[in-house]
């Protein structure tokens, strides 16, 4: 799977999938379930690089110290809003306000993408932000996001 950056705005990002052929609609189930909840983690503040203590403890955790002050004193980072997801022939596409989520999160869906393209549904590329020659954003629609 190809991984292409494109302008990104993280206020204003299109996330673009194309695939090999058109997804079967049981295809595009599993790309809109990870999709959701890539979201859902991310508008509830999961994806805030200031509190990664058991990333950055390393591999050894058993019995590990947890301390709830730090968790609290952490500034929010979620994200703020999520499009339709969308089909076109070959191409999906879904709008995000990534809000202050932290980038950790691209990295993340990058990730889920990838393992979901080797094993449910190819997918030939993602592009992250940007425009589409081959679809037009327009404007001025109304889009219905989550999480309003």
């Amino acid at each position: 799977m190809e991984v292409e950056f494109r302008e990104f705005n993280p206020f204003d990002v299109w996330i673009w999938l194309e695939f090999p052929t058109v997804p079967s609609r049981m295809e595009q189930q599993y790309i809109e379930e990870l999709l959701n909840s890539w979201f859902y983690l991310g508008k509830l503040g999961g994806f805030n690089a200031e509190n990664l203590r058991v990333q950055d403890t390393g591999v050894e955790i058993s019995y590990m110290e947890y301390e709830r002050t730090e968790l609290d004193q952490a500034f929010m980072a979620p994200m703020h809003n999520m499009g339709d997801i969308e089909y076109l022939g070959v191409w999906g596409r879904c709008w995000f306000d990534l809000g202050t989520s932290d980038l950790i999160a691209i990295d993340i869906l990058i990730n889920a993408i990838n393992q979901l393209s080797k094993e449910f549904v190819q997918i030939d590329r993602i592009i992250i932000g940007g425009q589409n020659e081959d679809w037009a954003v327009n404007k001025n629609s109304d889009s219905v996001f989550y999480g309003n």
